[in-house]
């Protein structure tokens, strides 16, 4: 099974509660926020400027579709950020715990 990591931008405010929710759910191993990103965008028009949190999540392939439903149940955004990128290598005892971790049988 492979391994993605999830990039997400959110409020500073909602992001927290995001990764705690995709990490309970076990829809990621993982979630890392980094706070202090400035996004650029245009949007309905106007070039808009905003500050957020990037959320790195790290999941199994097969759990994006449900982690992509929860973030935009979830997202203050009408149109969030959600991207996938492959986790082509990583240390395998590292990528063995992640994919064991959003398994339906979780090992500790």
């Amino acid at each position: 099974m492979s391994a993605l990591l999830v990039l997400i931008s959110a409020p500073a405010d909602a992001a927290p509660v995001l990764a705690r929710a995709l990490v309970e759910s076990r829809l990621a191993a993982c979630v890392n926020l980094l706070p202090g990103l400035r996004s650029v965008y245009r949007w309905q028009g106007e070039v808009c400027e905003d500050g957020e949190t990037l959320l790195i999540a790290k999941t199994a392939e097969g759990r994006f579709a449900d982690l992509r439903a929860a973030v935009l149940r979830m997202h203050p955004y009408e149109l969030p950020e959600i991207v996938a990128v492959k986790l082509d290598d990583a240390h395998p005892p590292y990528l063995q715990w992640l994919l064991s971790q959003v398994s339906d049988s979780p090992s500790p």
